[in-house]
């Protein structure tokens, strides 16, 4: 049944063009005129007939291009082409060219050789949206001249030797590792700043507590000296500070024997001992009373 169709069509010189295509008719060899979707009349007894069919429908063309970067590092770089051909064109695009493919991969090796031989390693990696730009301008002005249209190029791949990928991971690596370390220094050095901060703080505190308790000593021998003096008439104040001093050794000695974790002391031990200590701290106020 198909053939007697097919016959049929023959016959009656009607031939038939899909979606998506357009035919090319030709009188004795000459083109004649495009024939777009549908069916059409070829008569072939007047010299008509079909020198081929050309598809309107978006095509990819993937070209892998070797070429070496301005720091002298083979890459290869691989762009991706989506093209078609224009139906207002259609002759230009069945006659002018033989080879669609051969002819826009020579384009794309063309602009790539050129383009990244002018940039180090790591820009070929940042530009490849400049680089498949200036393929794309490239074509687009070259293949419409055939009646085709480039509609869109994409640097899919950049492919670097395997030596100089390894390397770069351990550059990469290596960075990585130095600002860690960086930021743990960092961080010791704050942890060491906020210590001593802290130690200082800690030991100003210290210290003005123990001046308050020195303060609170004066006082109280102070207070005590005068109510001594009042409450036993004829005594002096050297009298009073000489009693206090004894009072403080004896409770010094008694903590000292009392400790079990402290150590041996030798003091001179005996009233003249008391005396030669008070003796001390009134020459040491006289001193610095007449320096005043």
């Amino acid at each position: 049944m198909l053939f007697l169709c097919f016959s049929m069509g023959n016959l009656l010189c009607c031939v038939q063009v899909d979606q998506s295509t357009v035919a090319i008719k030709e009188q004795f060899g000459k083109y004649q005129d495009v024939l777009e979707p549908g069916c059409h009349c070829v008569p072939w007894f007047l010299g008509f007939q079909l020198a081929g069919y050309l598809s309107l429908r978006l095509q990819q063309l993937d070209v892998r291009c070797e070429t070496k970067t301005k720091d002298n590092v083979f890459v290869n770089v691989v762009a991706s082409i989506q093209y078609r051909a224009l139906a207002d064109k259609a002759n230009d695009a069945f006659y002018k060219l033989s080879n669609t493919k051969g002819q826009i991969q020579a384009y794309v090796f063309d602009v790539i050789r050129a383009s990244v031989p002018k940039l180090n390693l790591d820009d070929v990696f940042e530009q490849k949206n400049e680089i498949a730009r200036a393929v794309e301008d490239e074509l687009e002005k070259a293949m419409s001249a055939y009646g085709y249209e480039i509609v869109q190029t994409l640097i899919v791949d950049i492919e670097p030797d395997e030596h100089v990928k390894r390397a770069m991971n351990e550059i990469n690596a290596a960075a990585r590792m130095r600002a860690a370390a960086n930021e743990k220094a960092e961080a010791e050095k704050i942890l060491q700043i906020k210590r001593a901060e802290g130690e200082a703080e800690s030991k100003y505190l210290s210290g003005l507590g123990i001046a308050r308790q020195r303060q609170a000593i004066v006082d109280g021998l102070r207070d005590s000296v005068l109510g001594f003096s009042v409450n036993v008439p004829g005594t002096s104040a050297k009298d009073v500070m000489d009693m206090v001093l004894l009072t403080q050794y004896f409770d010094t000695m008694k903590e000292i024997g009392a400790s079990s974790k402290s150590s041996t002391v030798f003091l001179p031990h005996g009233p003249g001992a008391v005396r030669d200590v008070a003796s001390q701290i009134r020459d040491g106020l006289l001193q610095a009373s007449a320096d005043h």
